[in-house]
């Protein structure tokens, strides 16, 4: 895994480049005892490996070996040459990810994030993955909240005139959330073309690829989480837009033996409204089920 260079990230994670499905590269921040057990974080669709908050960060500290990873089309990651957004070039490339760490990780995916994650445990031939978190997401969800996520998405395809107004925008879509102050951070999810605009920092073509069939969808990671062996989470936000009960349901019946947890007075991003909440729960899930020293 070389280095993309030699710049250190906030705390003790490096900036690492993966060779993925495809000859994609993605670029991830790696970091914690390379001798413990592994842990591969898979943000949510419009973000970036920086969503996490402290979570990969306390991971660390606590002797896993952790990856955020930018998905293909985010972040620092490559765009794919071809468009290829599909669920199955995605769950390719957490496979090739995986094949380069030395054991099966657990894999902690948020959103778009938890359904590869869910797609790539569920589907594999063979136990390449040891445990299994989904944050906020299932393999049915809200209609309206899906759409309003794509929306937001979608909006803006002309970029913003500043970073200031990209913020106001996040402040009119989570007003539940405080606007920054500080506004540095998201300078990580924008990017300033040659055209003097703003633009998110993530291929707008993810949209003809990722899922052009939502109900096929919904039947295949239906059928992948009825195929989930491994220990399980779901940590779901009690403001979620996104999931209901009723998901939740159809999920613990796909997956009988998955732990169930609700962070209080968080929406969907669950990381970023509630960060030491949601790094608690995952934390005292994986001390129980998959220690660090798990070589299993």
């Amino acid at each position: 895994m070389p280095a993309v260079n030699a710049e250190r990230t906030s705390g003790s994670l490096l900036p690492r480049k993966f060779t993925a499905f495809g000859e994609v590269n993605l670029v991830g921040d790696v970091g914690g005892n390379p001798l413990g057990q592994p842990i591969i974080l898979l943000h949510g669709g419009g973000q970036t490996r920086h969503s996490w908050g402290r979570a990969a960060l306390e991971l660390a500290a606590r002797g896993y070996y952790v990856a955020a990873l930018d998905l293909r089309g985010h972040g620092d990651s490559d765009w794919a040459p071809d468009a290829n957004y599909s669920i199955d070039a995605q769950v390719g490339d957490v496979h090739a990810v995986i094949g380069q760490l030395p054991r099966p990780p657990v894999l902690i995916g948020a959103s778009m994030g938890g359904l590869i994650s869910l797609a790539a445990a569920g589907e594999a031939r063979e136990q390449s993955v040891r445990a299994l978190v989904l944050v906020d997401v299932t393999p049915k969800v809200d209609p309206d909240g899906r759409a309003r996520i794509i929306g937001f998405m979608r909006d803006r395809p002309d970029g913003f005139t500043s970073v200031e107004e990209a913020a106001d925008a996040i402040a009119a879509y989570l007003p539940h959330r405080p606007r920054p102050k500080d506004l540095s951070g998201l300078h990580r999810n924008l990017r300033l073309r040659a055209d003097g605009r703003w633009y998110w920092h993530w291929d707008p073509r993810f949209f003809a690829t990722f899922e052009p069939d939502h109900e096929a969808a919904v039947e295949r990671y239906t059928a992948a989480a009825r195929n989930v062996g491994v220990p399980t989470l779901l940590v779901r936000g009690s403001k979620s837009e996104l999931v209901t009960p009723d998901n939740v349901k159809h999920f613990r019946e796909a997956i009988p033996h998955a732990e169930y947890a609700d962070v209080t007075d968080a929406a969907h991003m669950i990381a970023g409204d509630r960060n030491d909440a949601f790094n608690a729960v995952v934390l005292e899930f994986l001390g129980r089920r998959v220690p660090a020293m798990s070589h299993g």
